[in-house]
């Protein structure tokens, strides 16, 4: 791991972001997209995140990001927020949210696979 500054994963950050804002706050009435795509689209948000100003391994990068993924969605179980003493609707809140489902995990599951899948087939073609 070494830090090292990309413009190409900033600006997919950004755009990723902006997504995610669209479907917390337009798409919000259509259930599928609100519920499953938003944590699926998550993960590469943060792996996107991470790779705009650290160069590693994109395997562990993707595996350290379920597994964050998860740790997050148990503080929901164990509602760590209100814990902390954020109040509902701020940001931290929102952040690390409220409610516990498995369904999320599986939401994050997925994310990561299609990236590891893409980061695999990406990297194959850029060997041929």
């Amino acid at each position: 791991m070494k830090l090292a500054f990309n413009l190409k994963y900033l600006l997919l950050t950004v755009f990723i972001f902006l997504i995610e804002v669209l479907i917390a706050t337009k798409l919000a009435d259509i259930f599928f997209v609100r519920a499953y795509l938003g944590d699926v689209i998550v993960v590469m948000l943060l792996y996107t995140f991470v790779k705009s100003f650290v160069k590693m391994n994109d395997e562990k990068l993707i595996l350290g990001i379920l597994i964050f993924s998860c740790l997050v969605e148990f503080a929901q179980y164990f509602t760590v927020a209100e814990k902390l003493g954020f109040r509902p609707g701020s940001l931290m809140y929102i952040v690390i949210g409220n409610s516990f489902s498995w369904i999320d995990i599986l939401c994050y599951a997925a994310g990561c696979l299609l990236l590891f899948l893409f980061v695999k087939l990406n990297s194959k073609k850029q060997n041929n």
